[in-house]
């Protein structure tokens, strides 16, 4: 039993109807969503399902399940759990979905900007960062801001394109992150390319410009341990 994820081809799909699979207490298994489950350090997407009723059930959280291709829906407290079998459809909370492409997409730049193994990093609607095993005294908040600010004007459009375990396997470097491998064993993984900037391995969401990000700004640059140099960001102005 899996799930088509229908926002792997199209990040922007904001609704869609799907039929339930199977309800558990651990949440909710459709036959195809345009919810993103945490994973990669994105946050899982949530929203509403919506009943033949009108009912609307509220998601508060999506998770991976038991399979790469498996994904749950967690309902808020309180929410009636639908039937299996039942059709619904769905609703992510856009305005969230879309600060997290914004920012996720904002991460590949910065890990341009910042030529050092990545270490870790994570996306929320209100900010986000990557962990760096770099020597804090080479990061300066005002160089990254104007650098990555400047690749961000350059309107460069995203592609998604795939590669083969095998192709991956003969090109490492294209792993910039240390803590996180990508996935293999279904005979291809997913790259994000941004021509002439970056190409990587990444199973998130993402703009489709990269001058939908609009700019960001440095909230905080520390130490995270003897490897771990934390640079925090968030997008800039009101959007």
């Amino acid at each position: 039993m899996t799930t088509e994820l229908l926002f792997r081809d199209d990040a922007y799909l904001k609704t869609a109807t799907a039929r339930v699979l199977a309800v558990g207490e651990r949440g909710i298994e459709l036959d195809r969503t345009v919810f993103y489950p945490l994973g990669g350090g994105q946050a899982g997407d949530s929203g509403t399902l919506v009943r033949a009723s009108g009912e609307r059930l509220l998601i508060g959280d999506t998770r991976k399940g038991d399979g790469p291709e498996r994904v749950l829906h967690l309902l808020t407290a309180g929410s009636t759990a639908p039937e299996p079998g039942e059709t619904v459809t769905l609703e992510i909370d856009w305005e969230r979905r879309y600060r997290l492409m914004r920012l996720h997409t904002a991460l590949h730049l910065m890990s341009c900007v910042i030529t050092a193994p990545v270490t870790g990093g994570n996306i929320v609607p209100d900010k986000a960062r990557l962990d760096f095993d770099i020597d804090l005294s080479q990061l300066d908040a005002a160089h990254i801001e104007r650098e990555t600010n400047a690749l961000i004007a350059s309107g460069i459009a995203t592609e998604t394109v795939w590669i083969t375990d095998e192709e991956l396997e003969h090109q490492p470097e294209l792993v910039k992150t240390m803590s996180v491998q990508p996935p293999r064993g279904a005979g291809r993984v997913r790259l994000l390319k941004i021509a002439g900037i970056d190409l990587q391995p990444c199973g998130g969401t993402h703009v489709a410009n990269i001058a939908e990000i609009g700019g960001i700004k440095v909230l905080k640059i520390r130490s995270e341990g003897k490897h771990n140099k934390r640079v925090e960001i968030t997008l800039s102005g009101s959007g």
